[in-house]
Formats: structure tokens, sequence, C-alpha cells
């Protein structure tokens, strides 16, 4: 089992930044990834970002490439999300999952999810 902790939400100003992690405990892997998703008021869970296990490979949704950035560190077994230049509709709850064997913008794919974080962004 994989427990998976948000953390760094918040309120921002459009244009501002904030970083977001994700701790996760009990078993690895060496194989699969993790990932962002996002979920506005009324809407789906959409796909943000996501890693691989080793790290150097990542993918973006088109609407934050070049405004977010997503790593990990293997040691500390977190991943993170830098958002710069938000935007009002990045406003959302941000979820970090992690899959045993796929990295990708498929949530169903995803293994296990943490609990969220709220990302406000004012205009």
């Amino acid at each position: 089992q994989v427990q998976l902790v948000e953390s760094g939400g918040g309120l921002v100003q459009a244009g501002g930044s904030l970083r977001l992690s994700c701790a996760a405990s009990g078993r690895t892997f060496s194989s699969g990834g993790m990932a962002w998703f996002r979920q506005a008021p009324g809407k789906e869970r959409e796909f943000v970002a996501a890693i691989n296990w080793s790290g150097y490979t990542t993918y973006y949704a088109d609407s934050v490439k070049g405004r977010f950035t997503i790593s990990r560190d293997i040691g500390k077994n977190t991943a993170y999300l830098q958002m710069n230049s938000l935007k009002p509709e990045d406003t959302a709850v941000y979820y970090c999952a992690a899959a045993k064997n796929y990295y990708g913008g498929s949530r169903r794919e995803y293994d296990y999810w943490g609990q969220g974080t709220q990302v406000t962004v004012s205009s």
C-alpha cells in the first residue's frame, strides 16, 4: 500500500507562484510514475503533469506547458509541482497520484491518490 500526502496549496494572486509537494510512504516501486491532476468545481478531474519513476521523463497538459514543472526527489520519495504564472482558471483542488506500471495522462491507470490540496488564484 502507498500513502500520498499533498501540501503547499493556498491563495495566490494571478501571476504568482506556488509549489505543491506530494510525499509518498509505504511500498515503493521501481517502475510506473507519479502525476498531478486537478478538479475545479463542477468539472471533471483533469490531468496536469506526470513524471516517470526515475524522474527523467515528464509529460504535461497543454494548458500548463511552459508554466508548470513536475519533478521528484527519489531520496525523499516526494514529487513536486512548481506552478508559475498562475491564472484564475488554475483554481482547483490538486491531487497527487501514483501508478505501479504507468505514467501519463489517464487517471484510471493510477493506483493511489492523495486527499487533495486547494489552490485558489485570485484575479
